[in-house]
């Protein structure tokens, strides 16, 4: 019996995803109400700093809806203590939806690409049935989703980038990923999981980005979680920032990244870019404050860090504030995943416009650097975690790897949930670029 309203919300999601695309102008902003929601306010009042990270502040139960349209499957929500990018008590917002079978014993956390400066965008707020256009990616990847539903999985959807829209800010996204597995597996939030509740780690693009840090932070951050961790499957991976800002100057497409990383960065560790840029470069600057990448992409053809900055700062190491922060969220840096991982790449960038081959960088999908990824998981493989799986896709771009990512991913994952050995691609893996940390240079 339970199982018939989980049918009817694939049916849901296959329909209404689709029709993502026709939200249009007239949800560009979020509404009155998603901008006024109480529940996304810690109103307690103890300190937030008195609560250990992962502790369960609120809950409200909902239906789960795609495009605005309810669905019948029911949705936890929890507000939760987290820690941002500086290290300082947060509270984030996760969505929980359990399993159809009951079992206590499986979850994934699925993280989104919703890839956004706007918190109107994030997954928690599409759930809830809000409208932005923004949230058309939270909304289309219902369809990722329902399968993990189907196959009778817990499944919790952090809003990854914090409450304020941290674009790119790895170590924030990999503290509320690991955060928001605690306060799901608190007897307080009625979710049906517990502290023995195995999980797996799944996400692309922008929920590599969280999926890759919470893996490589899960030992030391959240020993616990990292107990029962099952594994890790991701694609299109963020790994060295500073990399990917020169692999995508002059895209046709994916050139609006710039100024939104630029953004991101500034906002998660307090820093003011406005010195550095030209009048043009403020501008663009100005435009994308509470853009996503909905609004970024194809509109800036050809843009490049060198027409935003000041001729003195042409090279962006020589701003001691974003070798400062770029430093801090190059995935390179930090520790190595003890958990078994499926990583996938593509390297056909070309199919989205982006044509270039910095020296020492080379190619990649469009928009992340197939290069780094090849490193990083190499990395791994050198560093203790010899259950690297990895595929790298030549002939497709970064919205193309998806097709078979997500299968892959999937059983990839079921397969880890079953017991059997994780697979190795160590000493297969192609050779990458160096992830040592950028050096700061003088002005010119």
């Amino acid at each position: 019996m339970r199982r018939r309203p989980v049918r009817r919300f694939a049916a849901t999601t296959a329909v209404v995803a689709l029709a993502a695309a026709g939200i249009g102008t007239a949800t560009a902003t979020a509404s009155s109400a998603a901008a006024s929601d109480s529940f996304y306010s810690y109103s307690g009042s103890a300190p937030l700093a008195s609560y250990a990270p992962g502790t369960v502040l609120n809950t409200r139960t909902l239906q789960y809806h795609v495009v605005g349209i309810p669905t019948p499957v029911t949705a936890i929500q929890i507000l939760f203590r987290t820690t941002d990018a500086q290290g300082r008590p947060s509270a984030g917002v996760t969505s929980v939806i359990r399993s159809i079978t009951g079992d206590s014993g499986k979850a994934v956390s699925y993280q989104s690409f919703y890839d956004s400066l706007n918190p109107a965008d994030s997954p928690s707020r599409a759930i809830a049935g809000d409208l932005t256009l923004g949230g058309v990616i939270p909304n289309a990847e219902a369809l990722f989703v329902a399968p993990l539903v189907l196959q009778g999985y817990n499944v919790v959807i952090p809003d990854t980038e914090g409450q304020t829209a941290d674009f790119a800010a790895g170590p924030e996204y990999g503290t509320t990923t690991l955060d928001s597995i605690r306060a799901a597996t608190s007897s307080e939030a009625g979710t049906g999981m517990n502290a023995g509740t195995k999980f797996g780690l799944e996400g692309y693009s922008g929920g590599a980005i969280a999926t890759g840090w919470a893996a490589a932070l899960a030992p030391s951050y959240a020993p616990e979680v990292n107990q029962n961790l099952v594994g890790f499957a991701e694609g299109g991976l963020l790994v060295d920032p500073a990399h990917n800002l020169k692999y995508v100057a002059g895209s046709l497409v994916w050139s609006g990244v710039i100024p939104m990383a630029i953004i991101g960065v500034a906002r998660s560790y307090g820093i003011d870019f406005s010195k550095y840029l030209t009048p043009y470069g403020m501008q663009v600057y100005n435009q994308l404050q509470q853009g996503s990448i909905v609004n970024a992409l194809g509109r800036y053809p050809g843009l490049t860090w060198q027409q935003m900055a000041k001729p003195q700062y042409a090279n962006p190491d020589s701003v001691p504030e974003f070798v400062a922060a770029v430093n801090k969220i190059n995935l390179g840096s930090v520790g190595t995943p003890t958990i078994p991982g499926y990583i996938a790449q593509g390297d056909g960038g070309v199919l989205e416009g982006t044509f270039s081959s910095p020296q020492g960088i080379g190619t990649g999908d469009g928009v992340m650097v197939a290069g780094d990824v090849r490193a990083l998981a190499r990395q791994y493989c050198a560093t203790g975690d010899g259950a690297i799986k990895y595929d790298q896709f030549d002939l497709l771009s970064h919205t193309g790897t998806t097709v078979p990512w997500a299968p892959l991913a999937l059983v990839w994952l079921n397969d880890r949930f079953a017991g059997s050995t994780a697979p190795s691609d160590c000493g297969w893996i192609g050779a990458g670029n160096s992830l040592a940390p950028e050096q700061t240079v003088p002005a010119s």
